[in-house]
């Protein structure tokens, strides 16, 4: 199944601003994330949200997208398809005609760098705010401790290859519609290694690896947010043939919070304010990631008002200082009156020269009709 347009997975135009892309992933990712979303393609449709925002985020990766799509420009000719019978791209057409003599030849017993790791983790809205240090397990490949590496059991040696000399690589003849050609395969007797090993180890059953659970302790910067990923060098799996070993990736997934809502450093929330409270003014205390402070709320004050908290949202994950919170005020209208309380409105409403719709509903009415007639 071909994959689906990045932009149409994010549900953005190819127009899209960074901040449309983000707004549009960090809605999606927490409606498909596992945590929250229980139906059976949620992860399926996460991963893929997940895939096209890491493009789509990235100048260099987005504008290789926006030219080759999903194909991959350096495959060989007809997209990697086989040319002529069995000849692959460019590569092999080469060593086709020219027994590999061009082609550039690996040794297998050269050093090689692990194969790098990634790592999901959920973190609370607080963990992610201010960091936290913690201790996780990744099961990985490791060095086989009684053969150290060598898949041969203890006392024994291991041989070079008599088939392919070490090399890891056979000389294959083939006849052609071009006449008799030479062409390079991987040796199949020792899979490439250039070894041969009479007595495995018993450990590792001549791998040479054993899979084992590591602890790693890691130590995650305050001000992480979701889709985000920390770089473990080193913690990746190791090397082959004494090569370095590949990194650790921690990709984090941050759960939402009842009250905060989170966009870059900063921090919004809604704030619940009494009718009492919007006319005459009051000082109140808000809540924030950092504990409570006072509020002053002015006299007058109407629902969408915005109050900002300087300092009190996210710390910057690079260190450029620490993001704002955000108050939206929303004054609550009563719905259940007593009848001192409804008689002391109505004096208020009479002071203040306004008639209250539920006591005069006719004369109300008979005005909008006489409006509407021009009278």
């Amino acid at each position: 199944m071909s994959k689906r347009d990045y932009y149409d997975v994010l549900g953005v135009n190819k127009g899209a601003s960074k901040d449309e892309i983000k707004k549009a992933y960090r809605k999606l990712s927490k409606k498909y994330h596992p945590d929250i979303n229980k139906e059976a393609d949620a992860d399926e449709k996460f991963k893929e949200v997940k895939e096209a925002y890491e493009v789509l985020s990235d100048d260099q990766k987005r504008a290789h997208y926006d030219q080759f799509g999903h194909t991959d420009p350096n495959q060989g000719f007809g997209g990697g398809g086989d040319f002529g019978g069995g000849f692959g791209g460019f590569e092999d057409i080469f060593n086709t005609f020219f027994g590999g003599g061009g082609g550039r030849r690996r040794d297998p017993n050269a050093p090689r760098q692990g194969a790098d790791l990634q790592y999901s983790m959920t973190l609370s809205f607080e963990e992610a705010v201010f960091g936290k240090e913690t201790d996780i397990e990744i099961p990985r490949e490791e060095t086989c401790e009684t053969c150290n590496g060598s898949g041969a059991k203890p006392g024994t040696k291991v041989d070079t290859c008599k088939h392919c000399h070490g090399s890891g690589q056979l000389n294959v003849e083939q006849n052609t519609p071009f006449g008799r050609i030479v062409n390079r395969r991987v040796c199949s007797y020792c899979n490439g290694t250039g070894k041969e090993i009479k007595e495995k180890c018993r450990t590792c059953s001549g791998t040479g690896k054993v899979n084992k659970r590591n602890k790693i302790n890691v130590k995650i910067p305050a001000g992480v947010d979701d889709g985000q990923q920390l770089r473990v060098a080193g913690k990746g799996e190791p090397g082959i043939n004494g090569g370095p070993p590949g990194d650790l990736y921690i990709v984090f997934h941050i759960r939402s919070h009842e009250f905060f809502e989170r966009d870059g450093d900063d921090i919004y929330c809604e704030m619940p304010i009494t009718f009492v409270q919007s006319a005459l003014g009051d000082e109140i205390e808000v809540p924030t990631v950092h504990g409570k402070v006072k509020l002053k709320i002015p006299a007058g004050t109407q629902t969408g008002t915005r109050f900002r908290l300087k300092g009190k949202g996210v710390p910057n994950v690079r260190g450029y200082g620490t993001g704002d919170q955000h108050i939206i005020v929303k004054v609550l209208t009563p719905t259940k009156l007593s009848e001192k309380q409804k008689q002391l409105l109505r004096e208020f409403a009479d002071i203040s020269g306004q008639v209250p719709l539920g006591d005069h509903e006719e004369g109300f009415f008979s005005k909008v009709k006489r409006a509407f007639k021009g009278e």
